[in-house]
């Protein structure tokens, strides 16, 4: 598969092109953009702009309205409800995001909670952003069932995607972005478009037997990543971004792929700390920077491979395709040229 290189505004503004040509307002489209540029940026690939043609296609089919108005409603000083409308899923995010935002700020804390909404894309962008404001994060979302509960055979939960975020005061944040599988769905699909295999521990078919196809990985379940540990992680997000939430939970989710016209009304969760009620900016950088020092400086049991934080890898790429021009591969790019086209048209 051959790559595209584009730099960052000219991706960002092919992607609001197309999100306009699908339905989606300037307004609306800009910070759906952003947050699926940003995933290119740190190498997210399977969930950055990759995601417009699924997200405008289930728009034609009646799946997703991309003119939903999404509203956040203050019931607590701290506290938001967000209803996303069956809106484009990092739409309704990023409105979550920016009412917890708020609070935070006047509040030193804040919380939103976000209903009826569908696949906002991974979890880091949003943290980045939370950080770059000078908030700590914690954030998830629920999914479609890809999971059966620990010892049983049936997908009950989705790979629910939790996030936590500490900034650096004029530095990259830590971020850790995980789903509660080994893999994600997401490269299961992948693998099986490019006729690849799957490692080992990753899944296992319709009767529960460890398998590498792909294919058959997609008829059955993922495994949790830390077995029960997995598991468990996965519920209690469900619990916090589908049922308190308001949104749909566990098996009341629609599965996109199966049914793209159903709605899915996914729910998120979004919990800011304003950093600068516990400490200065310059306290909070010094105190960052040792912990960073502490844990990187650890003898690596091979020296080829150093210890790294979450995050770490992820910003090499982001600050490297900043710098020299995002990578995408070229179908994805031919995807968006073509989608956007009709914006003109």
């Amino acid at each position: 598969m051959t790559d595209t290189v584009i730099a960052e505004d000219a991706l960002l503004a092919l992607a609001t092109r197309a999100l306009v040509a699908g339905g989606m307002t300037e307004e609306d489209a800009v910070p759906t953009a952003r947050i699926l540029v940003l995933a290119d940026l740190f190498g997210l690939r399977t969930h950055g702009v990759s995601r417009v043609a699924q997200y405008l296609g289930r728009v034609e089919v009646g799946g997703v309205d991309a003119r939903a108005p999404v509203r956040a409603t203050r019931v607590a000083p701290g506290l938001s409800l967000v209803d996303g409308a069956n809106g484009i899923g990092p739409l309704v995010g990023m409105r979550a995001l920016e009412a917890a935002m708020e609070s935070a700020r006047e509040v030193g804390i804040g919380a939103a909670f976000a209903r009826a909404s569908n696949h906002f894309g991974p979890i880091m962008p949003y943290a980045l952003i939370a950080a770059e404001e000078g908030f700590a994060s914690i954030i998830g979302t629920n999914a479609t069932t890809t999971i059966a509960p620990w010892g049983g055979r049936d997908t009950r939960l989705g790979n629910n995607p939790l996030g936590i975020g500490v900034p650096t005061p004029g530095g990259d944040p830590i971020l850790l972005d995980l789903a509660m599988s080994v893999a994600a769905r997401a490269k299961i699909r992948r693998a099986l478009k490019d006729g690849a295999t799957l490692p080992e521990g990753w899944a296992t078919d319709a009767e529960g037997k460890p398998t590498t196809d792909p294919a058959a990985a997609l008829a059955g379940f993922l495994l949790p990543f830390g077995g029960h540990k997995g598991y468990g992680l996965s519920l209690m997000v469900d619990l916090l971004s589908g049922l308190l939430s308001g949104a749909s939970y566990l098996t009341r989710v629609k599965a996109w792929d199966k049914e793209p016209e159903a709605h899915q009304d996914l729910g998120h969760f979004f919990i800011l700390i304003d950093t600068k009620r516990l400490a200065q900016p310059e306290v909070l950088a010094g105190r960052m920077e040792d912990f960073k020092s502490i844990i990187r400086s650890t003898p690596a049991a091979d020296a080829a491979r150093p210890v790294r934080l979450p995050g770490d890898m992820e910003f090499e790429g982001f600050h490297r395709q900043r710098r020299e021009g995002v990578s995408i591969a070229t179908e994805d790019f031919a995807a968006l040229e073509k989608l956007a086209g009709s914006a003109a048209a």
